[in-house]
């Protein structure tokens, strides 16, 4: 089935097709993510390249990320797409299972078995069928950790952002502190000698 064939359908409702695993209800989402490319970098896909797409509860402001029920007559991976193409109308390509979670919903007080992947999106949508109930919003990595409002959502962005490299900080603070180290030590033997021939002495120290 082509994802993008269910645009002009209601989001799915009920839970006749509903699919349980020793009781919990299982529901699938997606992390829709985007790599900005203003950044080039040689260790490739930097954690600050990434941005991810949160939505609104349909009920209140909380952010999250598009999850919904996993139904009877479709695979997860179906599931995962039609429930992020419903809630946030974006569709792409669907990556690796991050994991499943173990969480109790909110509002109804009971507990829920989630599983979650990321979505590198291809196109967002001008119309999807929840686009009246929620607002969609791309953040960047840190936006999201502080913006979801589900624990066991974040700990998925967490799985999913560990797929990706970190900004090399500590060769850059390996670099600055070699340099406040040799300008330190050049301070010093201009202090100690005090003469034209040793600022000449240091000027070759640095040089080499």
């Amino acid at each position: 089935m082509q994802i993008k064939k269910l645009v002009s359908l209601p989001s799915r409702t009920g839970r006749h097709l509903q699919r349980y695993n020793q009781g919990f209800r299982q529901v699938v989402g997606c992390i829709p993510y985007r790599i900005r490319e203003t950044n080039k970098s040689s260790y490739g896909t930097l954690i600050e390249d990434l941005e991810v797409l949160l939505i609104t509860s349909q009920k209140s402001p909380r952010m999250m990320f598009p999850k919904g029920g996993w139904e009877l007559d479709e695979d997860i991976e179906l599931a995962a797409s039609r429930e992020t193409l419903e809630e946030a109308g974006v569709v792409g390509l669907l990556g690796e299972k991050l994991g499943e979670w173990i969480f109790k919903s909110k509002s109804q007080e009971k507990f829920h078995e989630g599983s979650m992947f990321p979505l590198l999106v291809t196109e967002e949508l001008d119309v999807w069928p929840e686009k009246n109930v929620r607002q969609r919003i791309w953040m960047t990595v840190n936006e999201a950790r502080e913006a979801c409002s589900q624990l066991w959502m974040k700990e998925a962005l967490e799985a999913f952002v560990g797929q990706f490299t970190p900004r090399p900080r500590l060769e850059e603070e390996q670099l600055a502190a070699s340099c406040r180290l040799a300008l330190c030590r050049a301070e010093e033997i201009r202090l100690s000698i005090g003469s034209q021939t040793a600022d000449e002495d240091v000027d070759r120290y640095l040089i080499s």
